[in-house]
């Protein structure tokens, strides 16, 4: 029953800004910490950034840190990705991920390009 579905993806210019969000349903939303990740083509997959349960933490790749910010929101079930300043090398298909009784979920996905 684990879903988590990704949104606000598009087409955008380099500096500009894009909100990710992740709708979370089928588990305790509350109880466990929350990733993003994104794949940009020809790459594997990479860990962009980590929020804890509480919201109290979080971690960023050293490429993204003072660009972009985890967030998320318990009440709603949701998490966020503000991302400002983007630059060409962030397109890729970003997504949401948790961990739940030792198993790792993921989203479906949304693209993100950053181009002129």
């Amino acid at each position: 029953q684990v879903r988590l579905v990704e949104s606000g993806g598009g087409l955008v210019q380099p500096g500009g800004s894009l909100r990710l969000s992740c709708a979370a349903s089928g588990f305790t939303f509350s109880l466990y910490g929350m990733s993003w990740y994104r794949q940009a083509p020809g790459k594997e997959r990479e860990l962009v950034a980590n929020i804890i349960s509480n919201g109290g933490s979080t971690n960023y790749a050293d490429s993204v840190k003072g660009r972009f910010t985890i967030s998320r929101d318990n009440a709603k079930n949701m998490m966020y990705l503000q991302m400002n300043s983007l630059k060409p090398e962030d397109t890729a298909v970003y997504y949401c991920n948790s961990k739940v009784w030792g198993r790792s979920y993921w989203g479906q996905g949304t693209q993100v390009t950053v181009s002129s």
